[in-house]
């Protein structure tokens, strides 16, 4: 059976690469700008396409790694999950605050019931459990994170704000999705495939519960920082969750060095899309500085695009395709995602967005550019998801007609 969250991420995808568009032809003046539909193209790609399959794949690996059996379809949290996208989806180029609210309520639901059914999944084993380290307390962590980040991201448009007492709730709801829930899930599934995608292990598996709990605190304190508007939250957080990123991504490069087969485009996409987590630190202090002339505000309204779209979907580029040849053609082999042109018009894309922040009078066509740069790496991924899922459901099809033509054979 196909794995339905799978099939939405596609859906959810495609939907990104037309919203790039429109963001490209909108900013070059070519359409009118719709309302709330900046934030609409971050949640295609992390309430859309991430969040579909994180729901679909954690509860397998979690599953796979203690030795369990493939556990059924939740076909109540996919149902609860898929209405509160659908109605975030409207609500939010609507601003429509009740249709807003309903959303952000289903999807804390659902998101509470993979909590729960990923922590069932740690129960005694039927099968040897596998001794490769689990990603399992990541993913625990970061969909903790991702509920606070909906309560907050929810409240932004009720105005819950003032009665958390949070200084800045926009930074609160971007700091607990991106460094707490992005961050973590992201680092689980590299614990976790790893081991498949390589062929090896990690180079120091015991480091991975120190990494862990540098990113948890990390991100703790991240979110703190912007809650009481204190930067002795802030810049301890960032040292310790970029030293913990910077730990792990050695874990993943040391094994491979020197094996230049490995370094395909899929690994350095998997690789290179943290650097888009590095610039907005790098200007940080500048922005809490004011330094006169710096623009401050032009990079918190752009830096969460170009981290979206360089870090968060970036890596879902490496591993989209792995995994959708790992649940659609199982007896096929499955390799990390990308080509040379993805690799670079994703980065590039970037590389204008930052520099229309600072080009001001360019601002116009350097914003314009960087999308289209972005809708047009997004175009190969589309299409190999798509040919990957359709050749899936003709094996299915197929394998389903099989029985019924030997019936008929058999009755004639």
């Amino acid at each position: 059976m196909l794995n339905p969250y799978f099939l939405f991420a596609l859906l959810y995808i495609m939907l990104a690469v037309l919203a790039a568009l429109d963001s490209s032809l909108a900013s070059l003046n070519l359409l009118p700008w719709f309302n709330g539909l900046r934030w609409l193209r971050v949640h295609l790609i992390t309430l859309g396409t991430l969040t579909e399959i994180i729901f679909g794949l954690l509860p397998i690996l979690v599953a796979t790694r203690s030795g369990r059996p493939r556990p059924s379809i939740r076909w109540d949290i996919w149902l609860i999950l898929n209405a509160g996208l659908l109605t975030l989806l409207v609500g939010i180029p609507l601003v429509n605050t009740p249709l807003i609210f309903v959303g952000g309520t289903l999807v804390f639901v659902a998101t509470s019931m993979l909590v729960q059914h990923v922590h069932e999944l740690r129960g005694a084993a039927v099968t040897p459990a596998r001794t490769a380290p689990s990603g399992r307390i990541f993913y625990l962590a970061g969909l903790s994170y991702f509920l606070l980040g909906i309560i907050v991201g929810t409240g932004l448009w009720l105005g819950w704000g003032e009665w958390l007492r949070i200084a800045v709730p926009i930074e609160v709801h971007i700091h607990a999705n991106n460094w707490g829930f992005m961050a973590l899930v992201f680092a689980g599934l590299i614990v976790d495939l790893y081991p498949d995608f390589a062929g090896r292990s990690l180079a120091w598996p015991q480091s991975l519960k120190p990494i862990f709990w540098m990113m948890t605190l990390g991100a703790l304190l991240l979110v703190l920082g912007p809650w009481v508007q204190s930067t002795w939250f802030t810049v301890p957080g960032i040292l310790l969750h970029l030293s913990a990123t910077g730990w792990l991504l050695l874990n993943v490069i040391k094994p491979l060095r020197g094996e230049r087969s490995a370094w395909g485009p899929g690994l350095w996409h998997l690789l290179t899309s943290y650097v888009w987590i590095i610039a907005p630190v790098l200007v940080a202090p500048l922005i809490i500085l004011k330094v006169p002339g710096f623009p401050g505000a032009g990079i918190e309204q752009n830096a969460p695009q170009a981290l979206i779209y360089g870090w968060v979907l970036q890596f879902a580029y490496a591993l989209l395709p792995y995994l959708f040849t790992r649940f659609f053609l199982p007896n096929e082999p499955a390799k990390l995602g990308g080509n040379w042109f993805t690799l670079l018009t994703v980065h590039l894309g970037g590389v204008f967005l930052w520099a229309s922040i600072f080009i001001t009078d360019s601002y116009t066509v350097l914003h314009g550019t960087a999308y289209a740069l972005w809708a047009a790496s997004l175009i190969p991924i589309v299409l190999d998801l798509w040919r990957i899922a359709r050749k899936g459901w003709s094996r299915l099809e197929s394998q389903s007609v099989a029985p019924f033509a030997e019936s008929g054979r058999a009755a004639n």
